[in-house]
């Protein structure tokens, strides 16, 4: 594997960070994840974009964009797989052992790893756990993912690849790493970036390409759903075919794949939309 590290490609074996990294230490970071085909990367644009947008909320300086463009052909062109997922980090760079942050400068970091692609439908689970949507990061992608490790662990056990979350108050959010849409009365909805979910960017496109509505949705709407399916961009859109105990169908419902069918022809026109 060749990766792009502060400034430059490297083999893995060298590629190396600081343990003083606040990246590591304090989980003082923020990436992205993108869908690579073939040497080729979707939706660059709107992933730096919220890139910049996590890192200002961290306070961190913004990212170098041109780096970063620059550092993903890298790595694309050392190893154009079939489908890959194309991983960004940039983190608070060395720092003291605490909260502060040192003088060295933010570290970046482009990894490519191959990948399989998806299966049309999947399990999720509910779990008890929320996220604070008043959080001081509520809505960035951080490296600060421990609780998304715990709560995926437990959807594993369950024999499901995702848990999806409430938050404080009991409105419906978001998946360990996907948005949720949910289909009531034959509408198609998802939560609002008030309830704390991350913008996606395949939540995003969604929004724009099938007129779905932003409706703040208590937890329980999961119960009532006649579809509910998960977007992300490893998974594009997933339907869920059972739920905790509850099964929803066999396949990927109506309205899901019209999701499904928008999602791949509007992608394949365009690889930044």
């Amino acid at each position: 594997m060749t990766i792009w590290l502060d400034g430059r490609l490297r083999d893995a074996d060298d590629a190396k960070v600081s343990v003083f990294d606040h990246g590591l230490t304090v989980g003082d970071g923020v990436f992205e994840t993108l869908k690579a085909e073939h040497g080729r990367a979707f939706g660059l644009t709107r992933h730096l974009h919220r890139l910049t947008r996590s890192a200002r909320g961290l306070g961190l300086p913004d990212p170098d964009l041109d780096e970063v463009r620059r550092a993903c052909a890298a790595v694309l062109a050392a190893r154009p797989v079939p489908l890959g997922r194309l991983r960004i980090t940039y983190t608070g760079g060395v720092s003291p052992l605490g909260s502060d942050r040192g003088e060295a400068g933010p570290t970046l970091v482009v990894a490519l790893a191959e990948a399989v692609r998806r299966p049309d439908t999947t399990a999720a689970i509910t779990v008890d756990w929320v996220r604070n949507e008043r959080s001081a990061v509520a809505g960035l992608k951080t490296t600060s993912y421990a609780e998304n490790v715990v709560a995926l662990a437990a959807a594993a056990r369950a024999g499901a690849s995702e848990a999806l979350f409430a938050n404080t108050v009991g409105r419906l959010c978001e998946g360990t790493g996907s948005n949720v849409f949910v289909v009531l009365d034959g509408v198609l909805h998802t939560p609002p970036l008030a309830s704390g979910c991350l913008a996606g960017i395949t939540r995003d496109l969604l929004l724009e390409w099938t007129g779905a509505k932003e409706t703040d949705l208590p937890f329980e709407a999961l119960r009532e759903a006649e579809e509910i399916f998960l977007t992300s961009s490893l998974r594009d859109v997933q339907a869920v075919v059972r739920l905790d105990d509850r099964v929803l169908g066999d396949g990927p419902g109506p309205v899901t794949a019209e999701a499904m069918r928008l999602f791949d022809e509007r992608a394949g026109e365009d690889l930044d939309p």
